[in-house]
């Protein structure tokens, strides 16, 4: 960061620089990439961020803030949407009185993810409006637009990323921006926010309305836009792929489309009926090209083979040329794998030993499921470890299900492995169930971010910490044990097989430092030691 107002940054250091520079009040999330740095970056650059639990709290939360007429940003990850789903859903019939906008960083080619959904989709469900950056730059003109937008309509804004602009970086221009003009407040509104079904009806239909205003306007938003060239050849094109098609054909037409919900469908009609072959460039889901279609409008779109992964320059040619030919198969990358002396080793190292069937979960720990232990058996979402581990007790004969073991880490596990304890203890299974918690210490696979578990806020300053074992004897699980099984790996396997075989409910916390950061845990407890004793003993 520099003082010039012209900065090399990511496309995520460039959100939160915006959001910084429009005055946010406050940006909240769940890490996961390629959304991580964003929040980060607002902390190093001076503005207020901090983690949530999970995505779900982190929108509930922006949308009290801008319940009070103040700016709030949301960052998650693709998948985090799906946490998020039921306040992002809500939050568009209640509105919102400052600026809520929430950015969703997709990851097609799935660089670190469990599936490749195309986020796009959301927009239209749940009826928000969304802008799609292409670079750096655009991540930063957006987010001001998605907050001065949002403001002026009082609805939420999804800002939807890809990989690509969310890690490339590119030369931002930035500037002075509109500032809040009115001091966080209250005022009552239950018609607007508290959506029983009488209010909730006159709230769509304020929703459809405020769409269709919105759509109206887009037709002639700056934010899409036309780049004339060869009338024989038109691409309609967003986000990245815009700058892979532009690369491929620098000759071509393009309507750039950087406001894709609602889509300026006249504006589009024109561009098509303008040039004698259009053809719309999009990576993952047919989204842009259904949408015009089903408005009439007669556009090619890209054989289905091209649905997956990203796209390039070589990938957006064969589109244009119309091959469908076998793609050469990518170059094989070094596998990932648990680091050396990683704690997690050890489990994994009993659990493949011991024939467990094991129901994992999201996170660096996940790397078990490859060579040399081949050692879990699903991996579904965030959380899931512990409720596909009681289904198969559930069901499975005693022999086998007496070999289910869940897996789970401890960011992974505030994230939404609670309620499966819960289920644990409400519904148990005949033959007891066996959780292990995986606990590090941080948030490992996103770049070792500080969680509830940790005891540490985002910037790493001491706050108010979750004890997993507590909360296990407050479940009233019958067995919590609190091991490090690289300390003495025998007394584990032990423990793990006494409680494989005693039908009972069995919560394990193997609890070891991450290798590479268990240095800065020691800085970061001492400081919080040092500020302790200053402030006179006091916590």
């Amino acid at each position: 960061m520099t003082d010039s107002n012209r900065t090399l940054l990511s496309g995520d250091e460039a959100v939160a620089l915006a959001a910084l520079h429009a005055g946010v009040a406050l940006g909240t999330g769940y890490p996961g990439t390629p959304s991580t740095e964003i929040l980060e970056a607002l902390a190093e650059f001076g503005g207020r961020a901090q983690w949530a639990p999970n995505e779900k709290v982190a929108v509930e939360v922006a949308l009290g803030v801008a319940f009070t007429g103040a700016r709030a940003l949301v960052t998650m990850k693709h998948v985090g949407l799906n946490v998020a789903a039921d306040p992002f859903f809500t939050a568009s019939y209640t509105g919102c009185d400052g600026a809520l906008v929430i950015v969703s960083a997709d990851d097609p080619g799935l660089g670190s993810s469990q599936n490749e959904q195309d986020n796009r989709r959301y927009a239209l469900a749940a009826g928000v409006p969304m802008l799609e950056p292409s670079d750096a730059q655009e991540a930063y003109d957006f987010t001001a637009a998605a907050i001065e937008l949002s403001e002026r309509w009082k609805i939420p804004f999804l800002l939807r990323m890809v990989t690509r602009v969310c890690h490339s970086r590119t030369i931002v221009a930035s500037r002075a921006l509109p500032q809040p003009t009115v001091a966080p407040h209250f005022e009552h509104d239950y018609k607007a926010r508290v959506m029983i079904p009488a209010y909730a009806r006159p709230a769509h239909r304020r929703l459809r309305a405020k769409l269709a205003e919105i759509a109206a306007w887009n037709e002639s938003s700056p934010l899409n836009r036309v780049i004339a060239g060869d009338q024989s050849l038109g691409i309609i094109t967003s986000s990245a792929a815009y700058l892979h098609a532009h690369e491929a054909a620098p000759t071509a037409s393009f309507l750039k489309l950087g406001f894709t919900y609602p889509l300026p469908i006249e504006k589009i009609r024109a561009f098509a009926a303008s040039v004698k072959r259009c053809v719309v460039i999009e990576e993952g889901d047919p989204y842009l090209v259904e949408a015009i279609r089903a408005a009439g409008i007669p556009v090619e779109g890209k054989p289905e083979m091209y649905r997956f992964g990203e796209l390039n320059i070589t990938r957006v040619r064969r589109i244009l040329a119309g091959d469908t030919s076998p793609e050469p198969p990518p170059v094989p990358g070094k596998p990932p794998q648990l680091c050396q002396g990683c704690s997690h080793r050890y489990v994994f190292d009993l659990l493949k030993k011991l024939d467990c069937i094991v129901s994992g979960d999201i996170g660096c720990y996940t790397l078990g499921v490859l060579p040399p232990w081949e050692a879990m058996d699903t991996c579904v979402c965030m959380g899931a470890s512990v409720g596909i581990g009681l289904g198969l007790r559930h069901v499975l004969p005693p022999e086998q299900a007496r070999r289910v073991v869940s897996v789970i880490g401890d960011s992974t596990f505030v994230h939404s492995g609670i309620t499966g304890l819960v289920e644990m203890v409400y519904n148990p299974p005949p033959t007891g169930h066996v959780v292990i918690i995986l606990d590090n210490g941080t948030t490992a696979m996103t770049g070792h971010q500080e969680h509830p578990g940790t005891g540490r806020t985002l910037e790493h300053e001491q706050t108010g910490k979750i004890s997993f074992e507590e909360l296990g004897h407050s479940l009233g699980i019958q067995n919590v044990f609190v091991t490090d099984p690289a300390l003495d790996p025998e007394a584990f396997e032990r423990l793990v097989r006494d409680c494989l075989a005693n039908n009972q409910l069995n919560l394990i916390i193997a609890r070891r430092p991450c290798l590479l950061i268990a240095g800065k845990i020691k800085e970061y407890e001492r400081a919080a030691n040092q500020t302790c004793a200053a402030l006179g003993g006091q916590p």
